[in-house]
């Protein structure tokens, strides 16, 4: 972005300014869920960014942010997030930072970060109570290096790294659970797709302070193969589906937000994504597609008998 652009940008709400002169992806479901978290955070925010597709939104000198801006490198936000709310803090007991001055720290990566490389230094940040947001876009993917296979990469998905029929043979990690096994001060799940949801849930966590999770489903045009124009509908295909809950942690327990009713086939969510592909032709795979459809199904009976 041009600084008379930048400057001229200054005053439109984040929403226009958010992936403006950048070089993010049509459709983007990442790009779309951080435009929403920070339309409900706004400019009192510092944004430590892991490396991973949103690092493209910041073209030095500027970002498209009125806040703050710090890139790390993949494994490190959370430290890098330690290092920028103990500095805010040590500011707030000398007297040169007042209280309507201080700064919402939010760790942004991508689900190869926050599920693999930089899980270490996350569960350290949470061991120390660090008072900061965790928001991850999950694409289900190494998304800026050609959608390799991730820790997040559902079971039968086609990757870059897992290109062989049946496509992903393990299973997606859980990092709600994850997170919830560490007891922070508390998780959810949401989706651009379902923007209500998402701010009632921002608004949430801004109120509390300690470790939160923001865990986003992000659609991957590109990744996943579909349509930009989709990306809607196909994030809300995956709530719809059950494969991809909304839920949230607080006080301790978990609380489901929508349980859908009737709950759609698994197919209906697959079927628009080439990723999937494979599953329908040349041949239908019904041992791949039923043994994603039993995943979602017992995840739903533990739901319904309390048990998740």
């Amino acid at each position: 972005m041009k600084e008379s652009q930048f400057k001229a940008a200054r005053d439109l709400p984040s929403s226009h300014i958010l992936g403006a002169g950048t070089a993010m992806c049509a459709g983007c479901g990442g790009l779309g869920a951080v435009r929403e978290v920070y339309d409900v955070l706004g400019k009192d925010t510092i944004f430590v960014n892991a490396a991973g597709c949103m690092t493209l939104l910041s073209v030095y000198p500027f970002t498209p942010f009125r806040g703050s801006w710090l890139y790390t490198a993949m494994a490190s936000a959370p430290a890098g997030g330690q290092g920028v709310r103990d500095a805010l803090d040590i500011r707030l007991e000398q007297g040169s930072l007042r209280k309507d001055e201080d700064l919402q720290v939010v760790v942004l990566t991508g689900d190869g970060t926050a599920n693999g490389i930089g899980l270490s230094a996350t569960s350290a940040a949470i061991d120390r109570q660090l008072d900061f947001i965790y928001l991850c876009y999950d694409n289900e993917g190494y998304g800026n290096t050609g959608q390799q296979t991730s820790a997040a990469t559902p079971h039968g998905a086609r990757t870059a790294t897992d290109p062989e029929t049946g496509g992903m043979p393990g299973r997606k990690k859980d990092l709600f659970a994850i997170w919830t096994a560490n007891r922070p001060t508390y998780a959810a799940t949401v989706l651009a797709a379902e923007p209500l949801d998402l701010a009632r849930k921002i608004e949430t966590a801004r109120s509390l302070s300690g470790p939160r999770l923001i865990l986003a489903l992000a659609p991957c045009p590109p990744g996943w193969g579909f349509e930009p124009s989709r990306s809607v509908e196909i994030g809300r295909l995956a709530v719809r589906t059950g494969i991809f809950p909304l839920k949230e942690y607080i006080d301790g327990r978990v609380v489901h937000n929508r349980i859908p009713h009737p709950r759609l086939p698994v197919e209906d969510y697959l079927k628009p994504q080439q990723r999937f592909a494979h599953l329908f032709e040349p041949q239908r795979d019904d041992k791949r597609i039923g043994e994603i459809q039993a995943a979602v199904d017992a995840y739903w009976l533990e739901v319904e008998n309390g048990h998740a």
